[in-house]
């Protein structure tokens, strides 16, 4: 077991290098690889202190209370993600909603997927990711969290993609959305994940715009769509789903009182 002193020491080397997490990160780094050896332990140090993600480092992250892989082939699940979560489930209780069929869309680690999966135990839930290298990772994911997820490796940006789709009760998404000035300044750590889970357009809107007219018709008459999306983008979202024929448009805020997401109702063809 690593002493008490190099414990210290390796704290004293994050935060002399700015890391305010000093002490946390540090704490997670014995505690995940506990029979590590010294210089091992010193590297991750090391490399967290030049601005490496944590998550990444210990290759494992909680989201909702469940553990999932993460990579740099993937975005690190983030707190107010959760909020997709929770309104999933309000949403189905109060429509007495109890086997819906959910596409998660861009669904990154699948992360979003398999904790639906998981707190609606009679759902089917579908994942649908472009990129191979995270597919791996939400088989992964899928895996280790025992959950029967549908997973899909396609372009949610593409016509052929939507059309094999049908009958979707809810889709959930969370989207690329930062701006381009955004994605110019950037946090140190934030650099390190990858570019198209970020980027979403000059003004962060790009997916929202080309996902909702291609997605719509995938969604049950009175199907439901949510989307996180980022800081003083509600309006413009709002606008984009009424332009498209949704209603009952509700937004969410996260813990920091912040507006992060949206539930929107497909208005109902007779």
């Amino acid at each position: 077991m690593v002493n008490s002193k190099f414990f210290r020491e390796c704290v004293s080397i994050m935060s002399e290098n700015g890391i305010e997490s000093a002490y946390f990160d540090t704490k997670c780094i014995f505690e995940d690889f506990p029979d590590t050896d010294r210089e091992e332990i010193l590297a991750m140090v090391q490399k967290r202190s030049g601005g490496y993600p944590l998550q990444y480092i210990l290759g494992t992250w909680e989201f909702y209370g469940y553990k999932m892989t993460v990579n740099e082939n993937v975005l690190i699940p983030r707190p107010e993600t959760e909020l997709l979560i929770e309104n999933v489930i309000s949403l189905c209780r109060k429509n007495n909603i109890t086997r819906p069929v959910i596409a998660d869309l861009c669904s990154g680690s699948g992360c979003i997927a398999i904790a639906l999966s998981k707190k609606i135990p009679e759902s089917e839930v579908i994942a649908v990711e472009l990129s191979e290298k995270a597919v791996e990772v939400i088989r992964k994911n899928s895996e280790i969290n025992d959950s029967d997820i549908k997973i899909f490796c396609s372009d949610v940006l593409k016509k052929e993609t939507a059309e094999k789709f049908s009958g979707i009760d809810i889709i959930v998404s969370n989207p690329p959305y930062l701006t381009q000035n955004e994605m110019d300044t950037l946090q140190k750590e934030v650099t390190f994940e990858p570019v198209t889970a970020l980027y979403g357009g000059s003004d962060g809107l790009d997916f929202y715009r080309k996902m909702i007219p291609l997605w719509k018709n995938s969604l049950k008459n009175g199907g439901y769509i949510m989307f996180e999306f980022g800081d003083n983008q509600h309006e413009e979202v709002g606008n984009i789903l009424e332009h498209n024929d949704f209603h009952n448009i509700t937004f969410s805020c996260d813990l920091q009182k912040i507006i992060r997401s949206v539930t929107a109702q497909k208005q109902e063809v007779l």
